[in-house]
This record gives structure tokens, sequence and C-alpha cells, in this order.
């Protein structure tokens, strides 16, 4: 017996920052994840976001043009905005 098993890629969007970097919390708020600081917090603690790749529980983790961080199979591409 054959088992097929087909995998959504994951879709891909770009963030723009003006600053040299943005904490994590931040930019839940700022993609429009989270609603409050509050919110970004548990999602972070509860392990459901991952910075380039693996699980981050620090809210505090600054990101910087080129790094990433996925949220619901969705990946979100940090980029420095043309100033």
């Amino acid at each position: 017996m054959k088992i097929t098993v087909k995998v959504k890629k994951k879709e891909e969007k770009d963030i723009f920052i003006k600053t040299e970097n943005i904490p994590l919390d931040k930019v839940l708020k700022f993609s429009g994840i989270a609603g409050t600081g509050g919110q970004a917090k548990m999602l972070i603690q509860d392990g459901l976001v991952k910075v380039n790749g693996e699980v981050c529980l620090s809210r505090g983790k600054k990101l910087k043009d080129k790094d990433n961080f996925e949220f619901q199979n969705i990946i979100y591409n940090i980029k420095q905005a043309e100033k």
C-alpha cells in the first residue's frame, strides 16, 4: 500500500521596519497577529512563535533585517525599509 501525504507550502509575508531592530512582542502587535502586548506575551510564552525556525520564548528577542518569525504556518520575513 502506498501512502501519499500532501504538505501545504507555507505562506510568506514581508514586514518592513524603519528601525535597526524590533522586539518580537512588538512585531507581533505591528503585524496584527496580537492586539495587545499581553496577547503577544501569551503567544510567545505558549511556544506558538518560531524565530528563524526555532521556538522562541523570549518576548524581547530582537529581530533585524533578514530574520523571520513563524506563526500558524505563515512565515513573516523582516526587511529593512528604505530610508
